[in-house]
């Protein structure tokens, strides 16, 4: 993979860092710290599951996905008091979308790992049952934070947000792309198989992301267009990253289990392209990325551009 960084990504650095703080603060806000079990009479037990919902979010992960909504929105040059609201409400919903996968795909039914974002998964600490239950209620508070009244957030642009989405993380996206992973193990995939697994699995997430900040802005349909192709390309050049990082980075470094997918006996890119052919691929995605933003015709692409680098040149 390159080394090489976006030539304007150390000017980025402090947009990023506001934005990061904007999604933490309204992720705190909105992930149950009010829930109604909190005041309940039930006991200390009422409050478990508004717990484990938190645990799951909060104080962990990289929010590329709410960077690139944000990043996109900023792109198509959306900056009235609405596009912003929906904007930061669509950050948040993906990643309560992918919070509640990461939740669910810990659990001993699916991948069965002990550790995420260097803690202890959700089910170890709260045991399965509340581990289920919080990634129910997060995958439903995400539509409830893109449903809010039509003077915050106007209606059909709501609905526009809510199918992206769906369609993301159902059968033909996220989901289905996991139902493909579960039944590859052990299995020899060519390497367009693997591919369509992981833009499903993977991928179709952060194109959506890309989507969400572009319908936030409303923007045309060549520019939709072109913004497809960018997050088509980052999101499986993060799955190959992934690929690579697992083989290549200790547990301790990387947050999760490392070295899982190769004992699982799972299809990876590495195990079908070998090392340093995977990185390469990274690189070529990357360009294809960075190609697609040209054909935007946009101004303020650097946000995306930078997060574009940071996905294929990650560490952890």
């Amino acid at each position: 993979m390159s080394h090489s960084q976006s030539p304007r990504a150390a000017s980025h650095e402090a947009w990023m860092s506001a934005q990061l703080l904007r999604v933490e603060q309204a992720l705190s806000d909105w992930v149950a710290p009010n829930s109604p079990l909190n005041s309940s009479a039930s006991g200390d037990l009422a409050p478990v599951l508004s717990q484990a919902m938190r645990y799951a979010v909060l104080d962990g992960g990289k929010r590329l996905r709410p960077l690139l909504v944000l990043a996109a929105v900023e792109a198509v040059a959306a900056t009235d008091e609405k596009s912003t609201q929906a904007a930061l409400r669509a950050a948040c919903a993906v990643e309560l979308i992918h919070a509640y996968s990461l939740v669910h795909d810990d659990m001993p039914c699916m991948d069965n790992d002990i550790l995420r974002r260097g803690k202890p998964t959700v089910h170890v600490k709260f045991g399965e049952a509340q581990a289920l239950l919080a990634g129910d209620a997060l995958q439903a508070l995400a539509f409830e934070l893109l449903t809010p009244s039509p003077d915050v957030v106007d209606t059909a642009v709501q609905a526009t947000l809510c199918r992206i989405l769906a369609l993301s993380a159902g059968c033909h996206g996220m989901a289905g792309g996991q139902a493909i992973d579960l039944a590859s193990v052990g299995k020899l995939l060519t390497i367009d198989e693997l591919r369509t697994m992981h833009r499903l699995k993977t991928g179709a997430l952060l194109q959506a992301s890309v989507m969400m900040g572009a319908a936030c802005g409303k923007a045309t349909s060549a520019v939709n267009l072109a913004l497809r192709e960018y997050g088509a390309a980052i999101g499986l050049a993060f799955q190959v990253v992934d690929d690579v990082l697992d083989v290549t980075i200790d547990t301790a470094t990387l947050g999760k289990t490392a070295g899982k997918d190769a004992e699982q006996d799972k299809p990876t890119f590495v195990s079908l392209l070998g090392l340093d052919a995977s990185k390469a691929y990274a690189d070529k995605l990357l360009q294809q990325a960075l190609a697609a933003l040209e054909q935007t015709g946009l101004n303020n692409t650097q946000g995306l551009e930078s997060l574009a680098y940071m996905v294929v040149n990650r560490v952890t």
